[in-house]
């Protein structure tokens, strides 16, 4: 950072970013504050500032800074007390006309980050001991920097649990031009490596993606992967029910199957006040159900919880429950946002692209949003808790 950046900073009371000391006596905060700064919560994806000989309205104290207390802040990077070892430079450097010590801290490839064992975060302008959810998403921030858990490759299968027929009858000509399958000579075993349905290297096992996708029979791999829809004769769970599904099977035959579910079970009224001409007033529009029940099924967490997507269809309302919470840059706070959106299983996501299951990434609530509202029903509601979406579709009335 320039000085003109730091001077900035210094004198911005209010941010989350900066953290002021007017010595280095007391250690065990600004070791604190290294950690949470390297953890980036709000995920600003730029370095915390600690600044050292400066007063909590930014100015300066004219604190000494010697090699040694440059060593002493220095150190404490790799004394062994913060890990795992954050990324930092000390500085000295002269702002407002005073000298002070400027510790830049980078946000971790490898969260949480903890200073003792103790996870630190940024709340605002202070410091605070992370809670378990906050230090889950911590933990999810740096698995979406590993390599996602849909690519990941399992020993308990093989090849011959893929729908070998399905994969190069339907999906291989969806994925790739007819141009390029036209000339190139591939075999099936690089074709399936090639479109991250195997491993790239021996062992070629099956990925997640590849079975959820192709797999004869995913959920014997992935117990989570699979479809639940209760329809019920009344407005709470222990109504009678109607009749319930149990979808399994490779995700073109279970967005299939849902397609035709849901149509069958949407209500049309007839209007003929209008005019001469019929108007039927579907009580909930198809579109918005399937950008929901899509959303679902590519977002939800297949490595942590075994349940499966649950859609519980009331006389008054439908409900789309997903396992897994918010992922990545999405937060309580702003999902649903238009422009927000993360991806847990992103090569999910692109082979229900490629499959027309998904027109444009990112898109889907706003579109439900919008068909509804022109539907003529009640507003969109979500409950988002750290394990779990839950999408509530109200009838029109």
């Amino acid at each position: 950072m320039d000085d003109h950046e730091l001077n900035r900073l210094l004198q911005d009371i209010e941010s989350d970013c900066v953290e002021r000391k007017q010595s280095i006596s007391d250690g065990e905060r600004i070791c604190q504050a290294i950690c949470a700064f390297a953890n980036d919560l709000p995920n600003h994806k730029q370095a915390g500032v600690v600044f050292v000989g400066a007063a909590d309205d930014g100015t300066g104290v004219g604190l000494p800074i010697t090699d040694e207390l440059l060593l002493t802040l220095s150190s404490m990077r790799s004394d062994g007390n913060i890990l795992p070892l954050p990324t930092m430079t000390v500085q000295k450097r002269i702002l407002h006309g005073c000298e002070m010590a400027v510790v830049l801290v980078e946000p971790s490839d490898a969260p949480p980050v903890r200073y003792k064992g103790v996870t630190w975060i940024r709340v605002g302008p202070r410091r605070a001991r992370a809670t378990t959810e906050e230090e889950r998403r911590l933990a999810e921030k740096r698995r979406s920097k590993d390599l996602p858990y849909d690519l990941k490759p399992l020993a308990s299968a093989s090849k011959q649990d893929l729908d070998l027929e399905l994969f190069q009858r339907v999906y291989l000509p969806s994925a790739v031009s007819p141009d390029v399958l036209e000339e190139n000579n591939r075999s099936l075993e690089q074709q399936l490596a090639a479109l991250r349905f195997t491993a790239s290297e021996p062992p070629r096992y099956p990925t997640v993606t590849g079975l959820l996708v192709v797999g004869k029979m995913p959920s014997d791999m992935i117990p989570g992967a699979y479809v639940q829809f209760l329809r019920l004769d009344g407005l709470t769970l222990t109504d009678p029910i109607k009749n319930e599904h149990i979808l399994h099977g490779p995700l073109l035959d279970i967005l299939s199957r849902l397609d035709d579910l849901l149509e069958i079970n949407i209500a049309s009224a007839v209007d003929v006040t209008s005019g001469p001409t019929e108007i039927r007033h579907p009580d909930y529009p198809i579109v918005a159900l399937q950008q929901l029940v899509r959303n679902a099924i590519m977002h939800r967490d297949y490595e942590m919880s075994n349940a499966p997507v649950r859609i519980t269809w009331f006389d008054d309302r439908v409900e789309i429950q997903n396992p897994g919470g918010p992922f990545g840059q999405v937060t309580p706070e702003n999902f649903g946002s238009a422009g927000i959106t993360d991806y847990r299983n992103p090569h999910v996501a692109e082979a229900m692209r490629n499959l027309g299951y998904v027109q444009r990434f990112g898109i889907g609530i706003q579109l439900a949003r919008k068909e509804l509202a022109k539907n003529g029903n009640p507003e969109l509601q979500f409950t988002v808790e750290p394990n779990y979406v839950l999408a509530v579709i109200r009838s029109r009335t």
